[in-house]
């Protein structure tokens, strides 16, 4: 495995995490997250005083509850910023490029069984064939194993459309294969105006900037740590002390935002953590909440 390169600017501590409640601004939903499926923001047992001055309000930033100043934020993407198109357009998007016009009702059965294989972005395979586990395990490490590992699930369904598994992967690699959720733009321009960093950190096996133009996003983050670029992978410290270092932040003053207990464990190294909950594709999840949790400027 690649071994991640950069050291965060100051010595980081191990930590365990206490929730500080659920945050407003959230809508829909749960998640995974590290209380038994709650959402809301998440900090060190020890975390550091509050700022002298500030609300003891939940959501406000260095507050009685944990919450500290916030000078960067590190997002993750699948599930936090952007999901993947709904599985039946997915499908019938891929067959249209082989050629195969589906309707809505073969669409439908075809997806669900592509699913159940495994679909990136969906649920782990209800069953991984043998020949598949070396790829699986590097899936998010190497581009090649990202790859293959979904191309050769999807050959486990059988389909008459020609090229379909590898047309489904293309798909994927695409900005029209991803739905932006509502606020995710309007949460990083208003970060961004208010002097913070903003850092992409995510288990992937290929590479997202391309939706990040697409979305008009692009102009907001200021470092991409993805897992296959690095050999790094959430929950492992290692990959949130990269970020910090690439955004010159000390992790007492990072706010990590994803939607699982892997992004949450970045409180291991002194970042405060904000699980959104769940979401569909294009709607509002919960990241409106971000610019309140960040709080002052870190000229402040």
């Amino acid at each position: 495995m690649r071994a991640a390169t950069g050291r965060a600017p100051t010595r980081t501590r191990r930590r365990a995490a206490r929730a500080v409640g659920h945050v407003p601004g959230g809508s829909g939903g749960s998640c995974g997250g590290p209380a038994g499926g709650a959402y809301g923001a998440f900090v060190p047992e020890q975390a550091e005083p509050p700022i002298p001055g500030t609300s003891t309000e939940p959501g406000s930033t260095g507050t009685s509850g944990g919450l500290r100043r916030t000078e960067a934020v590190l997002f993750d993407f699948h599930g936090t910023l952007a999901q993947v198109e709904d599985a039946v357009t997915w499908v019938r998007a891929a067959a249209a490029e082989c050629g195969t016009a589906l309707g809505v009702a073969p669409a439908t059965i075809l997806a669900d069984r592509l699913v159940t294989a495994g679909r990136a972005g969906g649920p782990p395979p209800a069953r991984l064939p043998p020949h598949l586990m070396e790829v699986w395990a590097a899936r998010d490490l190497y581009e090649y194993a990202h790859r293959a590992a979904y191309t050769g699930l999807a050959e486990t369904v059988d389909t008459t459309i020609e090229g379909l598994p590898e047309a489904l992967y293309e798909r994927l690699l695409s900005p029209r294969g991803w739905r932006a959720y509502a606020d995710a733009a309007a949460t990083m321009a208003e970060l961004k105006a208010a002097g913070k960093r903003i850092g992409i950190v995510s288990n992937i096996g290929f590479d997202i900037r391309p939706m990040f133009e697409a979305y008009g996003l692009a102009d907001y983050v200021d470092a991409y740590v993805l897992s296959y670029e690095i050999g790094r992978l959430k929950p492992d410290p290692a990959i949130f002390e990269y970020a910090c270092a690439k955004l010159q932040v000390d992790p007492e003053h990072a706010l990590m935002v994803g939607d699982t207990p892997g992004d949450a464990a970045a409180v291991a190294i002194g970042c405060t953590a904000y699980v959104v909950p769940a979401a569909a594709p294009g709607e509002a999840n919960g990241l409106s909440a971000v610019s309140a949790l960040a709080g002052r400027s870190p000229l402040d």
